[in-house]
């Protein structure tokens, strides 16, 4: 048995591979901005993200930026003003980068809330982090021979909460035995009082044996360098990519306490899981994956949960929108999992953004590019990526790994769409001289939000025809 899911783990490399190199055979020249809005169907807001620029833009649904930040977010995510005080226009973002010897852009030395005119209100990170992890008995050192140390480092998400405080997801180094790697990159929760000092933590490796995994999987977790194939470099075993606050919800109300608003939902892209913390005792009380039913060809809802894989932006639909309760995650159809998952959506490789109930785990609504009358494969990124209920029941969607953002209805029409023209510049180290304009997150924001007076359009976009939309030749 375990022979035969190793030659299918090869097989869907293979397939990955050939796949992604179809997909991704975009047009090398292709419209950036606005490409269609219809204002009467849409959700009408500001968006909110981080371009490759390293730059973090709020936009309004014409594609006019009308505020800019210098610093970057990974990702950026508004302030509602009743946690700030009253404040409008208040943003989390990165004041310095560096991750744990990498170039990762993920990871922060150092975090903070930024107002609308760019000071820092708030800061924690660099040698504060390090005094918080030293404070709870953990050892503190400087970077060893191959760059990396035990120093903790913000990634990839945070939230602040009603008491004030800021939870963040963090990185730190953990010598292990056992494993093929002589170190893990594991990841944790840490929540911050506005002194900077840490009140609460939650490390995973204290609950491996919680999250689900077969003795399969453990095994071959185990016998896994990851990516980097260099057992002497920590193997980044889970890679949370996304941590939320669940909220009050229906499910809580009616008594589950696995839906305790306090409770804090994780999402594992390696590992393929998603679950939820219990923020009293630290336990997982709410798990789906790591393991699946293949991909259902036919799409159907409702079904049973199928494969998911290397996911992205897992959160429970908060009170008062559509869906509210439901599970909301974009579903990257990446290469990920122990051992990796056979993928492919109809047939053919795409991603997909799914809601599913969890308290039957149960699909009860899906996106895809067929959604739209297109191929499957027309809607796809590997990696990064996000999705967003709004309060007229469309959905806000980030194609990150293509900087395009399109706002669907339930029936899949594309209302609004936008491709950021925010480009990365080529690094001086990189041969090919790689440009791209890919989004991590893009975050709905409504216009009360911004201070009074911040400007906005809603001027109807025609999608072009496409037979008719040329580049005029030079004369």
């Amino acid at each position: 048995m375990a022979t035969r899911i190793h030659k299918l783990a090869l097989l869907s490399v293979a397939i990955t591979a050939l796949s992604t190199h179809i997909s991704l055979a975009v047009p090398s020249i292709f419209p950036t901005g606005v490409t269609r809005y219809d204002p009467a169907k849409a959700y009408n807001s500001y968006v909110l993200f981080s371009g490759s620029d390293k730059k973090t833009h709020l936009i309004d649904l014409n594609g006019n930026e009308v505020h800019q930040w210098p610093n970057q977010g990974f990702p950026s995510f508004y302030i509602d003003p009743q946690l700030a005080n009253g404040a409008q226009g208040h943003v989390l973002l990165q004041l310095s980068e560096g991750g744990l010897g990498s170039s990762n852009n993920s990871e922060a030395q150092s975090i903070g809330e930024v107002d609308w005119d760019g000071k820092v209100v708030w800061q924690w990170g660099g040698a504060k982090a390090q005094d918080a992890y030293g404070a709870y008995g953990a050892p503190v050192a400087s970077n060893d021979a191959n760059g990396y140390g035990t120093s903790v480092k913000q990634h990839h998400d945070w939230r602040r909460l009603p008491n004030g405080n800021t939870v963040i997801l963090i990185n730190y180094v953990k010598p292990v035995k056992g494993f093929l790697a002589e170190k893990l990159l594991d990841d944790g929760i840490y929540e911050i009082n506005p002194k900077g000092e840490v009140v609460w933590k939650w490390l995973a490796y204290d609950h491996l044996n919680e999250f689900g995994f077969s003795k399969t999987s453990l095994k071959l977790l185990h016998q896994t360098l990851g990516r980097s194939k260099d057992k002497t470099k920590p193997f980044d075993y889970l890679h949370f990519n996304n941590m939320s606050v669940v909220g009050p919800n229906k499910w809580f109300d009616a008594g589950d306490q696995r839906f305790n608003p306090d409770n804090l939902l994780i999402d594992s892209r390696e590992a393929n899981f998603i679950a939820i913390i219990d923020k009293k005792t630290g336990k997982i009380v709410w798990s789906l994956g790591p393991d699946y039913e293949p991909v259902n060809i036919d799409g159907k809802v409702p079904r049973h949960v199928d494969q998911i894989s290397g996911q992205h932006d897992a959160h429970i639909i908060p009170k008062g929108l559509p869906g509210e309760g439901n599970l909301l995650v974009f579903d990257n159809q990446g290469e990920a999992g122990y051992p990796f998952a056979v993928l492919g959506v109809g047939g053919q490789l795409g991603s997909r953004v799914l809601e599913i109930d969890p308290t039957k785990n149960e699909i009860v609504w899906q996106y895809t590019g067929s959604s739209s009358g297109r191929p499957n494969y027309t809607f796809y990124s590997s990696y990064i990526s996000s999705a967003r209920r709004l309060p007229n029941g469309n959905t806000l969607i980030d194609e990150g790994m293509n900087g395009r953002f399109l706002q669907v209805t339930n029936t899949g029409e594309i209302v609004w769409e936008y491709i950021s023209p925010y480009f990365s510049q080529p690094r001086v180290d990189d041969p090919q001289q790689v440009i791209s304009n890919s989004v991590y997150r893009a975050q709905p924001v409504p216009y009360e939000w911004a201070p009074a007076g911040t400007p906005h359009s809603e001027n109807p976009v025609k999608a072009p025809d496409y037979s008719q939309f040329h580049v005029a030749a030079e004369k």
